[in-house]
């Protein structure tokens, strides 16, 4: 918006600009169908802008919100019943992994972006451990 300020002669000897940003907007859908005892049978989501046509199928899902006021994280974390423990333990690896890069290009700290990812790789080397000693 151009606005014009007036001088007692009637010119005008300023243009004040009120440039307004131009904000995007995306949605993030998410169905999560429950059964009768409240377990998430199914999870699929979707976004506006993606490339997807059709919403994805997921197993599990971490979602969480920073709470400014009260300093403190809050989560919603679900999965379903078919979800195998093989497939938590390398979700959660690569989630763990994912955070490393994540928290680096937030805060620029290469150092303890490398410490959640050995997190993640001895993590996963417990895990296998634990697997072939079950075998």
């Amino acid at each position: 918006m151009v606005k014009e300020r007036l001088n007692t002669n009637g010119y005008s000897n300023a243009i004040v600009l009120n440039l307004q940003p131009i904000m995007a907007e995306s949605n993030i859908n998410i169905n999560v169908q429950l059964d009768d005892d409240k377990v998430p049978q199914s999870i699929n989501w979707s976004a506006s802008g993606s490339t997807a046509a059709e919403p994805q199928y997921s197993k599990a899902m971490f979602l969480a919100f920073w709470d400014a006021m009260d300093k403190s994280a809050l989560r919603i974390d679900l999965w379903t019943k078919d979800m195998m423990t093989d497939e938590m333990a390398d979700f959660f690896y690569q989630v763990f992994f994912t955070m490393g890069d994540t928290f680096q290009r937030a805060t620029g700290r290469k150092d303890l972006a490398e410490e959640i990812k050995k997190l993640a790789m001895e993590f996963t080397r417990k895990n296998v451990k634990k697997k072939n000693e079950a075998k």
